[in-house]
């Protein structure tokens, strides 16, 4: 298939490959391609296989830049399936094979004995606290003193913690969203709104809001003080108790991504005016009573089943602090550090003519990044290379590649199999990650009670979205990541053109009180500067007025 530039999208390997540019949207940098091809397939095979589910893993490759996925069954897999087996051999095949029947053990133990509590605990106790201080270490290294040979090596130990950290990133979400996802699942079945059950997890994720928690009070400080700011300089000077908070949040967050998921993101500590803006709008998160929310829904639920309605409840908000922590402390922070290393080898390979510039540097290769110092492509090349990868970045990839393959039913599956297969599609679904979209490209899922009117501020990415974001305005983006959280508490209302109930922009809509509507597929093609109304409660955006405002 040509699409543009005339470039071939292919599919990368054998079956049906899916579209997902939900984390990257085109343009991804070789070394973040790389990571993403050994940790993510290692993280879920190894979590499919503690849950039992007969799935063995999801493989994700890049073609041109854009990320596709591939959920590779649990036998075979190295060939395409255009035609399923006879059902009763394959419901036979499913009893007796080894495998199969290894998983079903491991689904019965992971229904009856809920080992995901266990990683909760291990992560509050062990994970999260290793995790901060590890980062914190690579952090604190003064790159600007460290020779050219010690900068090499001290690149080659972040590559392989971000490796590291990203395969346990995986392998956590596999213990994080299938309880959320089994209370979706089950939700279902008793004909509950999506919408509603994830409003009563509410709160239950102290993580998301806590950026915006220490800025409010940051701002509290600074109209005490009186004072007119204008720069972190200025946020110090209004009182040591200030400065001593500012301090706390960069070093919390100054070094993660803030943009985006790739390298070529800015931390957030390279957007100090940002900073300074989110600190003199920012207000403290709304209170929600989700225990109010919880008790209505348990009133629309079968008597008989309520206690399991609370049990699955319970589990869900136990694990909603550890799913949306996970990805600042293993994603974001590590590769903001990568980030910034490699800005300072490309400033040095400037100085020494080895890179035209500087940010060159974060499109070399692994094996270039080996031996940046040493051996390098002319600087030239490097540049037109990297003109080429933003170039096709621009291009409107397929959403799928390769043949379609035809899914077996779950009814051949004996149980509990099918239960996990289920809620492994709840959680995709609701996650935005199934491909599916409403016949009405301007309606989502919508989140908040209330209506919101403003101008809409479309971005391509969080570092667009910084530079044209005004408080109040309606923020239209294709996705966003915890990284969003540098500006998105001074929107008027979130728009997004793909995700789900589960999704990030859904999580901190609901935990910042901001109304938003999350996969309204047409949202980017609303005109930037229109005037819109945002309804969570009807799950559509409608544009007031298309006018283009300057």
């Amino acid at each position: 298939m040509l699409v543009g530039m005339g470039a071939t999208f292919e599919a990368p390997g054998p079956g049906r490959w899916s579209l997902d540019r939900s984390h990257f949207p085109g343009g991804t940098t070789p070394i973040v391609q790389a990571l993403m091809r050994e940790a993510m397939p290692a993280g879920m095979e190894r979590v499919f296989a503690e849950i039992g589910a007969p799935i063995r893993r999801i493989d994700t490759e890049f073609v041109h830049g854009f990320q596709y996925t591939r959920v590779r069954p649990l036998i075979g897999g190295d060939r395409t399936v255009t035609k399923l087996p006879p059902l009763p051999l394959l419901k036979l095949a499913s009893r007796i094979h080894p495998e199969f029947r290894q998983r079903r053990e491991r689904a019965r133990a992971l229904l009856r004995d809920k080992p995901f509590l266990d990683v909760v605990t291990e992560w509050n106790e062990e994970i999260r606290p290793r995790l901060r201080s590890v980062n914190r270490s690579f952090q604190d290294v003064d790159l600007g003193a460290l020779t050219d040979d010690d900068l090499g090596d001290h690149l080659d130990r972040l590559r392989e913690h971000c490796r590291q950290q990203l395969e346990l990133h995986f392998w956590l979400h596999g213990h994080d969203i299938g309880p959320i996802a089994r209370l979706l699942y089950e939700s279902e079945r008793w004909g509950l709104d999506p919408k509603e059950v994830t409003g009563a997890l509410v709160g239950a994720s102290p993580s998301t809001a806590r950026p915006a928690v220490l800025l409010a009070e940051i701002r509290q400080l600074v109209d005490a003080a009186g004072a007119e700011v204008r720069s972190l300089t200025d946020v110090r000077r209004c009182s040591p108790a200030a400065a001593a908070l500012l301090d706390e949040y960069l070093a919390e967050r100054g070094q993660m991504l803030a943009t985006g998921y790739d390298i070529t993101s800015f931390t957030l500590g390279e957007l100090p005016g940002t900073i300074v803006s989110c600190i003199l709008h920012a207000t403290p998160p709304e209170a929600s009573d989700a225990d109010a929310a919880a008790q209505h829904l348990r009133g629309r639920v079968p008597a008989a089943e309520r206690s399991t309605f609370d049990e699955y409840l319970s589990d869900a908000r136990a694990v909603m602090d550890m799913r949306d922590d996970n990805g600042p402390l293993t994603a974001e922070w590590p590769l903001g550090l990568l980030r910034l290393a490699l800005l300072e080898a490309g400033r040095r390979l400037v100085v020494s003519g080895g890179l035209v510039d500087a940010e060159h540097a974060l499109g070399l290769t692994p094996d270039e990044a080996r031996r940046l110092f040493d051996e390098l492509p002319p600087a030239a090349v490097i540049a037109r290379r990297e003109a080429e990868r933003l170039e096709a970045s621009q291009l409107d990839p397929p959403p799928a590649l390769g043949p379609v393959e035809p899914e077996p039913p779950l009814d051949v599956l004996p149980d509990p199999l099918p239960q996990l297969v289920g809620m492994v599609q709840t959680a995709l679904h609701h996650m935005g990650m199934d491909g599916q979209v409403a016949p009405d490209p301007l309606v989502g899922v919508g989140v908040g009670t209330t209506s919101y009117t403003g101008v809409v501020r479309t971005a391509a990415s969080a570092d667009e979205a910084i530079e044209k974001l005004e408080p109040g305005d309606v923020l239209v983006v294709r996705a966003t990541s915890p990284a969003f959280n540098a500006v998105i508490a001074i929107a008027g209302a979130v728009v997004t053109s793909s995700g789900g109930a589960m999704s990030h922009a859904a999580v901190l809509a609901r935990e910042l009180g901001i109304p938003a509507i999350v996969g309204a597929a047409g949202a980017l093609s609303m005109p930037d500067g229109a005037t819109v109304e945002v309804d969570p409660v009807a799950g559509r955006v409608t544009v007031v007025d298309a006018a283009t405002i300057s």
